[in-house]
């Protein structure tokens, strides 16, 4: 997997391809049993710390303090990460979740715990964001939300997007370049503009070529 500084790379693949474990292996949530696992230039074993305080994850169910509210939600998080500097407020009105005051995170909806794990995830500023279906719960206008986010933190903040997502046609909106997955092998990595190219009718058929092996196994940028 090669993913450069300040793009967004849509990661596909089938249900069991390999994809969550692949983002626990960056995140050093699982260990490797074998190869090197590389991030922000530092090996994921030996340099575990140092890469933890500079990613931002959001892989698979987010858990939270159901009794505390978003704000203190947030200040936790910043506080075990060793961030002072985390603009809460502002980040909580990025997510769309600057009105929820004091109400405890056992009274969100599916949506707005969708929203505060990704504000959890960006709060530190990190380098690298690894956002496993981010977009799960999110009502039509939340989805577009988040996808204006995602694209300002690339573009304006030159944070790294590593995502995956079933919903091709939001991958097929932001991502730069798309790697895809078929059991536990990373089989072809190609520029977004080159799937365009090749598939005026959009990723789909591109995805579907990749996961029945119509298309021929390359790293094609």
């Amino acid at each position: 997997m090669h993913v450069e500084k300040g793009m967004i790379y849509g990661f596909l693949g089938a249900n069991g391809a390999g994809k969550t474990t692949v983002f626990k292996l960056l995140s050093g949530l699982r260990i490797p049993t074998m190869g090197k696992v590389r991030v922000l230039g530092m090996d994921i074993v030996s340099r575990r710390p140092d890469i933890l305080s500079q990613i931002g994850t959001l892989i698979e169910t987010p858990i939270f303090y159901e009794h505390l509210s978003a704000e203190e939600n947030l200040k936790i998080h910043l506080a075990y990460m060793g961030k002072e500097d985390g603009d809460i407020e502002d980040i909580l009105s990025k997510v769309g979740l600057e009105n929820t005051g004091i109400q405890p995170v056992s009274t969100f909806s599916l949506g707005m715990r969708q929203r505060l794990a990704i504000a959890r995830a960006i709060v530190h500023k990190p380098k690298l964001l690894i956002l496993d279906e981010p977009i799960n719960g999110l009502d039509p206008m939340g989805i577009r939300e988040m996808r204006d986010l995602f694209f300002n933190l690339a573009k304006a903040y030159g944070m790294t997007l590593l995502i995956s997502s079933h919903i091709l046609t939001e991958i097929e909106h932001i991502a730069d370049t798309i790697g895809a997955i078929v059991k536990g092998n990373i089989v072809r990595e190609v520029s977004m503009d080159k799937v365009r190219a090749e598939y005026p009718s959009g990723l789909e058929d591109y995805f579907m070529d990749i996961m029945t092996g119509r298309k021929e196994n390359e790293n094609d940028y």
